[in-house]
């Protein structure tokens, strides 16, 4: 495991375990927000995104977090060769977006980009839920059915999978 693409719909814990894989590992972690947006919370241009996406890509190992755009989603997919894809329900994604923005309100969400609003970030992620279950979740499944004869795959679909995977334990594929 040299380069790991954790991806999913939002607020599925992917920072939480970015982290924790970062830790044990010792991979450097790249959180794709900071990539897209400055400190103050303004993005930065799609162009400068890309560019800075690719040299990423081309590092030795990696762990990324995050969703950015989807072809450099797909050029990250395939780039990998750990895939960890959190499917969880859409019921417990949506719980845990409105659960990240309560804790945001006394202080900012690990790994947030720094200085953004946790509200516009909250109702950004709100609008994303529905549109990514409809669109990216079904191929995002195809993606992991076909990349396990030769990619590392974990398809992550309970939170307990998730907490398996964060201790160490075997999670289900």
């Amino acid at each position: 495991m040299k380069k790991v693409a954790i991806f999913g719909n939002a607020g599925g814990g992917k920072s939480t375990l970015a982290r924790r894989l970062t830790e044990t590992s010792g991979l450097p972690l790249h959180n794709l927000d900071k990539l897209q947006y400055r400190p103050d919370g303004e993005a930065v241009p799609h162009s400068e995104y890309l560019k800075a996406h690719s040299q990423l890509l081309m590092q030795d190992s990696w762990i990324i977090d995050g969703f950015g755009c989807v072809p450099s989603a797909w050029e990250r997919f395939a780039a990998a060769d750990t895939l960890i894809y959190i499917d969880l329900p859409l019921p417990v994604h949506t719980w845990w977006v409105t659960k990240r923005f309560v804790k945001g309100l006394v202080a900012s969400p690990e790994g947030w980009p720094q200085g953004s609003s946790i509200v516009k970030g909250t109702l950004n992620s709100y609008q994303v839920l529905w549109r990514c279950h409809q669109k990216l979740t079904p191929r995002y499944r195809q993606l992991v059915n076909e990349a396990k004869p030769y990619k590392t795959v974990h398809h992550l679909r309970s939170a307990r999978a998730l907490r398996g995977l964060l201790v160490g334990s075997p999670p289900e594929t």
